[in-house]
């Protein structure tokens, strides 16, 4: 198989430059990420999105230049990741080259790009105000981070607001979560073979979920966009948890209580400007995605 020099070329210097402040980017959050699993004290936001999404902190800290762009060697030892699979050298240029995708790779990117089109091309629903969580503790059977939080309020308020407002979850991952006697209040019922025809781009979760979908997407999507997307996941989390039944005054976090309609409209209104902030995240993953398709043949 023949191989092409990508038409963008970076320096020696300029792309060590670059793999220098990504390290320092990533480390203000893999730093105290690993100084709490070392101390054993979990943070119920901050330590989410490595517990929830099978990356490890290594991962994150990992530059990659992304599709199309070549690194100029100097001479020197490489960093670890350019001795993957995906990369090869010409001219003393070394790239990921797509065309060593092998089949399954491919399907799975192109299902990828499938899902996030669909969810890029719908309209948004800003009217779930954050009741996922709500619906994951109804009745109080299964409370998920009760080793760590405990609930602002009484187990009966929880179930009531559950029971009088409608919900309207579209995310497969968030759906499964739910208490048992929770699943049948929810107006959808997603599972995995729905996830393309349910998900919409105001969800919290599915604008979390461009983290997940970038770090399958590398190195083709690169680790700016990667870290990007982390950086958001980092704020949705934050709502998320925030609008929460949970009391998490012992974190340094204020609730934004959906149990009153000034605590929807304050949940609304962030949720709305995360997903604009997810909108351009998206894109340029479903630009890599399909150039990366595109050069690999498929």
């Amino acid at each position: 198989m023949t191989v092409c020099t990508p038409p963008k070329v970076l320096t020696a210097a300029t792309w060590r430059e670059l793999a220098e402040a990504h390290g320092v980017r990533a480390a203000a959050f893999t730093v105290p990420a690993r100084a709490r699993k070392d101390r054993g004290l979990p943070h119920p936001i901050e330590d989410f999105l490595f517990e929830y999404y099978p990356f490890p902190l290594a991962f994150l800290s990992k530059w990659h230049p992304g599709i199309g762009v070549g690194l100029a060697v100097d001479g020197s030892s490489l960093p670890s990741q350019f001795s993957g699979k995906s990369y090869v050298m010409e001219n003393d240029v070394v790239f990921a080259d797509p065309r060593r995708l092998e089949g399954g790779a491919r399907q799975r990117l192109a299902w990828m790009l499938e899902l996030l089109e669909a969810t890029q091309g719908r309209a948004p629903n800003f009217a779930c105000h954050g009741l996922h969580e709500w619906a994951m503790v109804y009745r109080g059977r299964d409370v998920r981070h009760e080793k760590i939080l405990g609930l602002r309020l009484p187990q009966e308020e929880i179930d009531a607001l559950v029971e009088s407002r409608a919900i309207c979850c579209s995310h497969h991952d968030a759906f499964r979560f739910f208490a048992q006697d929770a699943r049948p209040l929810n107006r959808l019922q997603p599972d995995l073979d729905s996830r393309v025809l349910l998900e919409q781009p105001g969800c919290v979760h599915a604008n979390m979920d461009l983290y997940k979908w970038a770090a399958k997407s590398m190195p083709w999507a690169g680790s700016d966009l990667l870290l990007d997307c982390f950086e958001l996941a980092v704020k949705l989390r934050d709502l998320d948890m925030r609008a929460s039944p949970y009391d998490l005054t012992a974190w340094g976090r204020e609730a934004v209580r959906i149990e009153t309609a000034e605590g929807r409209r304050i949940y609304e209104t962030e949720q709305k400007q995360l997903a604009a902030e997810a909108r351009p995240l998206r894109d340029k993953l479903i630009r890599a995605i399909r150039m990366t398709l595109e050069m690999a043949g498929g």
